[in-house]
């Protein structure tokens, strides 16, 4: 069994390692037109962009982190349907594996909710 596990996961591996990068997304810079205006400038525009970059920030770095906990729960999920297969009917590993799924996927709904929660109130103010 354990053999079968092993070439499992290098196969696991190997798909994920080519797969990954044809899925990863390609980002898009844009030219900021206002980029060298705004130095030393108290006008709308600029207090306006700064407000706007700190709020901007924020959403980004707790998106990011949301997202990490997403991926973590993911995982986790993954984790414990791996021990629950691999758990051959013994009682003890059963309930162990059900309860990383059940905690992955509670940690999940929290992330999507928490995600979900932030992006509606920073994009109000």
């Amino acid at each position: 069994m354990k053999q079968h596990m092993k070439s499992f996961l290098i196969s696991l591996g190997i798909v994920s390692a080519v797969l990954f990068p044809a899925l990863a997304p390609v980002t898009a810079q844009a030219v900021d037109p206002f980029a060298g205006t705004c130095a030393n400038s108290e006008n709308a525009v600029c207090r306006a962009k700064n407000t706007d970059s700190v709020f901007n920030t924020l959403k980004s770095v707790i998106n990011i982190l949301l997202t990490v906990v997403g991926i973590v729960s993911v995982i986790m999920i993954i984790v414990g349907g791996v021990k629950y297969v691999t758990s051959a009917g013994d009682s003890s590993g059963v309930s162990s594996a059900k309860n990383t799924i059940l905690y992955a996927v509670v940690g999940l709904v929290v992330a999507l909710m928490a995600f979900a929660i932030v992006n509606f109130v920073l994009d109000r103010l």
